[in-house]
């Protein structure tokens, strides 16, 4: 049995731990800050510990006696404990969409043992996305355009946004607030946040799409010098991005984002509700011809012993499961940085937890 630390009981982390311990295969370990939230955990293969993931000595408890660590927190806590698993020979896994995290989990992934990983971005975008495209862009002869276009939006709209809160409202803020790496005329470049806006139907319904911070992960390196066009763009409903530029631009939260975070989340309810969107759309040539390649996926939530479980987290935690699982299964490079594109769409979608982003 494998032994996991996994750090953050939110709604992303429940959901891991449930599917990691109901494997059997599974030993873990979840801790937080909030013993009210651990309280909630009563599985086999579970162990509920507090740890303050701000403090190196409490995290360097709570992580001694495992092989691995995810991290379910918020991004700008992950290179601490980047650290602490490089120090103690954990491998390491995280969602974040960060850039700057991430780039600071790659510099400590240089120093790696022998057997030891740092894979950040294993969520839906960055994360499933990138494997998913990858795997797209591997068809053609000679590429040109990659768009990769990824939402989780609520199923019943019913504010003016036409959004509910469904997963981390710092991620969101940082999506919509941090500059967007992109490649346009074969140049890597940065572009604006909340800018692009397209329009486009899928089985029917009308989405907006526009740049967001964070969802290419590292395609942007790995295609570079291949594709005269690569970006990624968030989806939402018509009318979501006029709104958020008002108030991240226009209002200036971009500048108080504990201001920004406050109002979000007393004004826009969660919900479990949801369905997830992933659409990549892939343009180049096959024996010497000019086609286009799409590949679509909805994900709407699913229901595990009478409780019901939303599309993001279902999502979110298959897609760090089936790393995880990939890693012991000796799947993925042995040392160092690993990045989603290292993932094989096969592999994963074969993958006991991959197998959730099957359609429906």
């Amino acid at each position: 049995m494998t032994n996991v630390v996994l750090l953050g009981a939110g709604k992303i982390g429940r959901m891991i731990a449930r599917f990691l311990a109901d494997t059997g295969d599974y030993r873990v370990r979840i801790a937080d800050v909030d013993a009210d939230t651990l309280a909630r955990f009563h599985r086999p293969n579970v162990e509920p510990v507090t740890v303050d993931a701000a403090n190196a000595a409490s995290l360097t408890k709570a992580m001694h006696g495992c092989s691995l660590v995810i991290s379910a927190l918020s991004f700008s806590l992950n290179p601490l404990i980047a650290e602490i698993a490089h120090d103690l020979g954990l491998s390491y896994f995280d969602l974040t969409e960060d850039v700057e995290t991430t780039r600071r989990v790659r510099a400590v992934a240089a120093r790696a043992k022998p057997g030891q990983i740092f894979m950040p971005q294993c969520g839906l975008a960055p994360g499933f996305v990138s494997i998913l495209t990858n795997h797209a862009a591997k068809g053609f002869d000679k590429l040109d355009t990659v768009h990769m276009r990824v939402g989780a939006l609520p199923q019943f709209p019913t504010n003016a946004l036409k959004y509910n809160l469904t997963w981390s409202t710092d991620g969101l803020i940082n999506e919509y607030c941090n500059p967007c790496e992109a490649i346009h005329n074969g140049r890597r470049l940065e572009l604006l946040p909340l800018e692009g806006l397209e329009r486009f139907d899928l089985d029917g319904v009308e989405y907006e799409a526009f740049n967001t911070s964070g969802g290419l992960g590292t395609l942007c390196e790995t295609l570079d010098g291949q594709v005269r066009e690569l970006n990624y763009k968030t989806v939402r409903y018509p009318g979501h991005r006029d709104l958020a530029t008002f108030l991240v631009n226009e209002l200036r939260l971009s500048e108080r984002r504990e201001l920004l975070k406050d109002v979000l989340e007393r004004a826009v309810p969660i919900t479990y509700q949801d369905v997830v969107i992933v659409f990549c759309t892939v343009k180049g040539w096959r024996k010497g011809r000019y086609v286009q390649h799409s590949e679509a996926k909805k994900v709407y939530p699913r229901t595990f012993d009478g409780e019901i479980w939303s599309a993001i987290q279902v999502t979110t935690a298959a897609a760090i499961c089936a790393a995880v699982d990939l890693h012991v299964a000796d799947r993925l490079p042995s040392q160092g940085f690993v990045k989603q594109e290292d993932v094989d769409y096969a592999e994963f979608m074969a993958n006991r937890f991959g197998k959730h982003y099957c359609s429906m």
